[in-house]
């Protein structure tokens, strides 16, 4: 039996989420595939200031996470690829949250709302980058109804990496009737 997904809502994140972003990801498992440890805080307000402009330009993001309580808990949502290497022009789909709320449904939930907003704004196609032994990050892709489309080394750490590819036009994501409500009260 599957249980219901939590209400997360998705916000354009702000000055003060920058803050929260740095606090929250100041954990080492958390960064275990992001380099290990947090950026310090000023990485993090040139992220969020860059997702507003992204906001803006494109009508999608990395969104902050809030949850039932109003608490920042991570982001996710969707960029184009910032790389010099990999799906270079591509959107991506991507997510991080603080190791306190993981397990319970939390990303699987806002990044079946991501799907739909880039969805709405025209994207035809997503990847997801995600390091070959980050399996929690993989079951997401999978429940997102994402294929594995190549295998790659990861140019920074010499490590394995996956692009998963899902097609926003040819396939629904499972469950995208919960994800359009949860969607219609993030905004």
């Amino acid at each position: 039996m599957k249980r219901p997904l939590p209400v997360v809502r998705l916000r354009v994140p702000t000055d003060e989420d920058a803050v929260a972003w740095h606090r929250i990801f100041d954990d080492p498992d958390v960064m275990e595939f992001h380099g290990g440890r947090a950026a310090e805080l000023s990485v993090y307000e040139e992220l969020t200031a860059r997702q507003r402009r992204h906001d803006a330009e494109h009508g999608f993001c990395l969104w902050t996470m809030v949850d039932e309580s109003g608490q920042v808990i991570g982001f996710t949502g969707a960029q184009p690829w910032p790389g010099d290497w990999g799906p270079e022009g591509e959107i991506e789909i991507g997510w991080r949250l603080g190791r306190a709320h993981w397990g319970k449904g939390y990303v699987t939930a806002a990044a079946r709302q991501t799907l739909e907003r880039v969805r709405g704004a025209g994207v035809a196609e997503v990847v997801a980058m995600v390091n070959a032994r980050n399996a929690r990050s993989i079951a997401v892709t999978e429940r997102l109804g994402m294929r594995l489309a190549e295998v790659f080394t990861i140019p920074s750490s010499e490590q394995r990496g996956h692009c998963y590819r899902l097609d926003l036009h040819q396939q629904r994501t499972p469950d995208m009737t919960q994800g359009n409500r949860l969607s219609q009260s993030a905004t």
